[in-house]
């Protein structure tokens, strides 16, 4: 038993250390880029589903806009 969980170690060391030495090339960082791995695509969109929600839920989520409840604010 003791002989597996040794290989099982060096095969797991083996492994982190193959993640650690790849970086984003200059060329593939437009992938990362796109609009679709923005946090919010679409800012427009974002702004009325955030409108939507604090005006059912009658609260304010972290967006800093103020009133809520029956949205006409």
């Amino acid at each position: 038993m003791n002989r597996y969980k040794y290989i099982l170690i060096c095969v797991l060391v083996l492994l982190l250390q193959a993640c650690a030495s790849s970086q984003v090339k200059p060329w593939e960082k437009d992938a990362l880029a796109r609009d679709d791995m923005k946090i919010v695509p679409n800012a427009l969109i974002y702004y009325y589903d955030e409108h939507t929600y604090f005006s059912r839920e009658a609260s304010i989520g972290g967006t800093g806009s103020g009133g809520g409840g029956c949205g006409c604010n």
